[in-house]
């Protein structure tokens, strides 16, 4: 175990680790998997990455439970994911077996990485994949690197699970309709940089985008999924726009089991009246349980956290889904992958 870091005290970036993992798609297939300590990649200056935006991600983590166990969320649905955001682009995409050896060879050679349990810290996995190929033409590259770096980090807010205020702004939208908002590319992020920055100058600490086509629908937070509790039920936005996330999807799953009602389906402003809890959810945060949503161009604020503290559904699926990523709860859907 490495003792130089302050566990408890890790903000949510980027610290250097031993290794990273690297596979080429070149001569229409995968080579081998090379390891590698070196924190730069040696791009060509016409590489279609750079150019075009053939670039796609993920993000997982990785947990030191209470048994001592390191244990890898959902890695299954992150080679899923990426392969639907591959395709999306015209990339090539990386078979699931080729992700998930890949995942596990570079968390069990940064081992001495992944934060004691307790300490509210994990080993984030960071899967890249981008297009290399030498060309000015606009088309597919015939070649790409995939490779996946790891960072311990702390928690993505530094508030912690505790009510935040996010805000509605009418200006900016996150993607276009029909557009790259359902696959996990780089560009979409860009894209949110601008009013990211404008959301917090005001003290807000996200934005909550509404559809890009009509202005009336719910959206996304961002990075990160949105979901509220309606009368009992767990209601999140329907929207081919959105990035289908993995924590809220595992969330869906957990309320389930507790007997509650989960509706996907597209959530009017209007809405938002009557909620008594809401959420900004993804691997970064898990839950992050929102205190306020203000309509910046309306002037209106929905109070949703009325005394100040994360609601009880929030609080119980949160506290679920972390006790399962742990190692606390028996994983009865069989979501960890445990790094022997």
């Amino acid at each position: 175990m490495n003792t130089e870091l302050d566990w408890g005290n890790l903000s949510f970036g980027y610290i250097p680790t031993d290794y990273n993992v690297r596979c080429h798609f070149r001569n229409g297939k995968w080579g081998e998997i090379e390891v590698s300590s070196s924190e730069t990649v040696n791009l060509h200056i016409a590489a279609t990455a750079l150019h075009y935006g053939q670039e796609i991600f993920e993000g997982l983590k990785a947990f030191r439970g209470k048994d001592g166990k390191i244990r890898v969320f959902r890695l299954e649905e992150n080679a899923k994911r990426i392969i639907s955001s591959a395709n999306g682009i015209k990339m090539q995409p990386v078979p699931v077996e080729l992700f998930t050896e890949m995942v596990k060879k570079v968390v069990k050679l940064n081992e001495r990485f992944v934060p004691p349990y307790g300490s509210g810290a994990s080993l984030y996995i960071r899967p890249l994949e981008i297009g290399t190929s030498a060309q000015v033409g606009v088309k597919p590259s015939s070649e790409y690197l995939f490779l996946i770096l790891v960072t311990p980090v702390g928690p993505y807010f530094k508030e912690g699970f505790r009510p935040t205020n996010i805000c509605i702004m009418r200006e900016f939208d996150r993607v276009a309709p029909k557009g790259t908002g359902r696959w996990k590319v780089g560009g979409n992020y860009a894209a949110s940089l601008d009013a990211g920055e404008k959301a917090h100058s005001l003290g807000y600490s996200a934005v909550l985008y509404l559809d890009p086509k009509e202005k009336k629908y719910l959206d996304e937070c961002g990075p990160a999924n949105f979901f509220a509790i309606k009368d009992g039920k767990y209601i999140t936005p329907a929207s081919e726009s959105i990035l289908p996330s993995i924590t809220n999807m595992s969330l869906q799953q957990l309320a389930k089991d507790m007997g509650i009602e989960v509706e996907c389906r597209h959530i009017t402003l209007d809405e938002l009246d009557n909620i008594q809890e809401a959420a900004a959810c993804g691997t970064a945060a898990v839950a992050s349980p929102v205190a306020e949503i203000d309509d910046l161009d309306t002037g209106k604020k929905y109070v949703v956290a009325k005394d100040g503290n994360p609601g009880p559904v929030t609080t119980a699926l949160y506290n679920k889904l972390r006790a399962i990523q742990l190692g606390e709860e028996e994983d009865i859907h069989g979501w960890n992958t445990i790094i022997e």
